[in-house]
């Protein structure tokens, strides 16, 4: 199964992003986004791309809402 999944951005490096949930951190390109993003913002990773950017507080509800959903094992 595949999902977008909320996470912050820790660094930018040129067309690239490295965002971290729960201690999981994955690079992510920026390709696909149409908007610019910042260290501390939270965008939707989704198959190695940022898709969008996602105010804090959806991010968070949705995380809430996806670890009640998902184990452990099926978000890494």
């Amino acid at each position: 199964m595949c999902l977008g999944v909320p996470m912050q951005v820790l660094e930018i490096n040129d067309d690239t992003v490295l965002a971290e949930i729960d201690g999981v951190q994955r690079e992510a390109s920026l390709m696909m986004l149409g908007e610019p993003v910042a260290v501390g913002d939270y965008v939707i990773v989704h198959a190695g791309f940022a898709i969008s950017r996602i105010d804090p507080a959806e991010a968070e509800e949705t995380l809430r809402i996806m670890r009640e959903i998902f184990t452990p094992e099926d978000m890494a």
